[in-house]
């Protein structure tokens, strides 16, 4: 199918775009790498009036560290930079590990991490793995920046918490107080397919004692899971085989997964509870 006829118009500022967005009300779509909402549109499921396209917007392709050590993502930063990213590699494990596992080698040379946490799909990659990482999206509007934790950011399937006059700029994750290890571990059908189920980890340690727990699930629910009783009973404990199986489980129950062609319920729960073991058996491996 082809898309309903819509106008479109390149944004060359920040403010540009943003008046674009307030004067033509809801029917306006941002466009960074498309990867999701050009299917969309193709399909009809997506009729937007007008397409601002913010690629000519300079200064939103970077991802990098503030003094603090807090980690910037640029809206315009590309799955494929952070997959080739020394940076992520050096201070971000869970990242890094998740970065490769995005969909296919095309759709990640053009789509965006910060498209990606906007289009809220409940079987993307990167929510969950922001979601375990305590991160946030700082949204621009005519009233200036905010800030919204990623734990407040997806609202539903494919909704977000962002008003309609203001654009996603970047994505923050908080630096590690302690030692930072983790991982994303993924079930697909085929490489490049959406996750059945993924599960992100991101541990900090002082010593052999986790100080924060992040564990975000994907594809087993209607939205992007943070398992916050099983990242409670982590902390304060170290990763022994009985604390990462009671962590396991209760991830597991935090999960809401539906019976459907790529399993039963059951099934994804127990590829939770797998996956939440697997990943803390390599952080505790990794951390040693």
């Amino acid at each position: 199918m082809y898309p309903s006829r819509f106008r479109y118009q390149a944004a060359h500022s920040l403010e540009e775009a943003i008046g674009l967005l307030r004067s033509n009300g809801d029917e306006v779509k941002v466009l960074a790498g498309g990867q999701s909402l050009v299917p969309l549109m193709k399909l009809r499921f997506a009729s937007p009036d007008l397409l601002v396209d913010i690629n000519t917007v300079p200064g939103l392709d970077y991802h990098s560290l503030d003094a603090d050590g807090n980690l910037h993502v640029g809206a315009l930063c590309r799955h494929a930079d952070l997959e080739r990213s020394a940076l992520l590699k050096a201070k971000q494990p869970t990242m890094a590990a998740a970065a490769p596992l995005i969909a296919d080698p095309i759709v990640r040379s053009r789509g965006t991490l910060v498209g990606s946490l906007c289009h809220a799909d409940p079987q993307g990659d990167w929510a969950s793995v922001v979601l375990a990482l305590g991160g946030s999206i700082v949204a621009a509007g005519p009233s200036g920046r905010r800030t919204i934790a990623a734990a407040d950011f997806v609202v539903g399937p494919f909704e977000n918490a962002l008003a309609p006059d203001e654009i996603a700029v970047e994505a923050v994750i908080p630096a590690a107080r302690g030692t930072q290890v983790g991982g994303y571990l993924k079930l697909e059908r085929r490489v490049g397919d959406f996750a059945t189920v993924g599960v992100a980890v991101a541990v900090e340690l002082s010593g052999e004692t986790v100080t924060r727990a992040g564990i975000g699930l994907t594809g087993v629910g209607g939205a992007t899971i943070q398992a916050s009783a099983a990242e409670a009973e982590l902390v304060g404990k170290q990763l022994t085989e009985e604390v990462v199986d009671r962590a396991a489980g209760l991830a597991a129950e935090a999960a809401r997964p539906k019976t459907d062609h790529r399993g039963s319920a059951e099934f994804k729960r127990h590829m939770v509870h797998t996956f939440v073991v697997r990943a803390l058996a390599q952080t505790g491996e990794r951390a040693a």
